[in-house]
């Protein structure tokens, strides 16, 4: 597994589109349900007279986790191919989906686009696709799923290839790259294997474009950022942030600082997996001692970084933010939550500096007086707590957030420049 390098896939698109679906079907062909799982289905399948059904029950199975509030168990979202080793990005469907694919760990190197044949674009596919353009998704793949309801019919397939190619057209996606793979998830059509039912279409199957993504260039030489997710005190070792390295390299023996807290220490020891290393990766989570730092010292929500390159502390920051859903309308002095990376902290919208196209990203009004649902805009921020955050074009795994309020993920965004402290 560890030989093969690492993708996160995020699996977009409107919520009865049959992501879900196409999770278990990607899980199962290839293989990544494990054996005694499916084993326990075919039992319970054949005891009802059902044989051959192991797929259902592996979607039923997951649609019942999620329905009592679980995400997958992460062991059933990862999968192989013959190139990659991919990651499923949260779970679809899962209401905090699109703050889970914006803050940290889950951040999606490309993605699929479940569009369904009868159904074809729907708001949350506007939405979604926006978003992945926001946050620097580097391809899309889109899957036109639910062909077996269309009766395979080559004509709605190119309708609905016309309708996201607009889509994609309108906010700057470059189409010319994209696959469009017609598909069933129910019925497992151009998953793995062609399909008989679409003679018509010659393209690739979904793991073969899965498997022909470029390769994503692990940020090793940024500087190190590690974002901290826990601080624990261990007996016999002392204080361990954990977290997971977002870029650069963590070493022993190296100094550190942590901000917004301040502290600064010398890295003694590093742990991966319960084991000792010397050096971990962009990707590894990790647990590691710092001589000096005291468990009161820092929180989650810090980040540690080379003493000589300390991750940034916003005074205040520029940003460019899409609104999803909210009821009214915001308007500078509004103070939501922010999710950036494993910091959650209370943040003033100071000013609406630029009404944007959504779809161009061109001016559309300069200091609007508020702004609503499907519009984009540039917006001024200060954080009512420090908050260590960086602009998107320098290191873009701590540069983008999810605004939160009344329960749901409202707006998010990408930060253009930050005024430090």
């Amino acid at each position: 597994m560890a030989d093969k390098p690492h993708q996160n896939l995020a699996i977009i698109g409107h919520v009865d589109h049959g992501k879900s679906t196409l999770v278990g079907r990607l899980l199962f062909e290839t293989g990544s349900v494990p054996e005694h799982v499916i084993e326990q289905y075919r039992e319970e399948a054949e005891e009802k007279g059902k044989g051959g059904f192991e797929f259902a029950y592996v979607m039923d199975n997951l649609a019942e986790e999620r329905e009592r509030g679980l995400t997958i168990d992460i062991a059933h979202q990862e999968f192989d191919t013959d190139e990659y080793y991919f990651t499923i990005v949260d779970t679809p469907g899962h209401r905090d989906f699109v703050k889970n694919m914006i803050t940290g760990a889950s951040q999606a190197d490309n993605a699929v686009l479940v569009v369904a044949a009868d159904d074809g674009v729907q708001p949350q596919t506007q939405e979604h696709v926006f978003l992945s353009r926001t946050l620097g998704i580097g391809e899309l793949i889109i899957a036109v799923n639910k062909m077996d309801l269309v009766d395979y019919d080559e004509d709605r397939f190119e309708e609905v290839r016309d309708e996201v190619e607009q889509l994609l057209g309108r906010v700057r996606f470059s189409a010319a790259d994209t696959s469009f793979i017609p598909i069933s998830a129910f019925e497992g059509d151009n998953i793995s294997d062609r399909s008989d039912e679409t003679s018509w279409y010659d393209g690739p199957t979904l793991l073969d474009a899965l498997n022909d993504l470029p390769e994503v260039e692990p940020p090793t030489d940024a500087p190190l950022r590690v974002p901290i997710q826990d601080v624990y005190t261990i007996s016999g070792i002392g204080t361990v942030p954990v977290g997971r390295v977002e870029t650069g390299v963590l070493e022993v023996n190296t100094t550190v600082s942590f901000q917004p807290s301040d502290a600064a220490g010398e890295v003694k020891s590093v742990e991966m997996h319960h084991e000792e290393v010397p050096r971990a990766n962009p990707g590894d989570n990790v647990g590691f001692n710092v001589r000096g730092i005291g468990k009161d010292d820092i929180r989650r929500g810090d980040v540690c970084g080379p003493a000589e390159e300390p991750p940034t502390v916003a005074e205040t920051f520029q940003a460019q933010v899409v609104v999803m859903q909210h009821p009214s309308v915001i308007t500078a002095g509004y103070t939501p939550v922010f999710h950036a990376h494993t910091a959650q902290v209370a943040c003033t919208i100071e000013s609406i500096d630029t009404k944007l196209d959504p779809a161009s990203g061109d001016v559309k009004e300069e200091n609007p007086d508020f702004i609503k649902s499907g519009d984009a805009a540039v917006v001024t921020i200060r954080p009512q707590k420090p908050l260590s955050i960086e602009p998107s074009s320098e290191i873009p795994e701590l540069g983008s957030f999810a605004i939160r309020d009344m329960g749901q993920t409202i707006a998010a965004g990408k930060v253009l420049s930050v005024t430090e402290k």
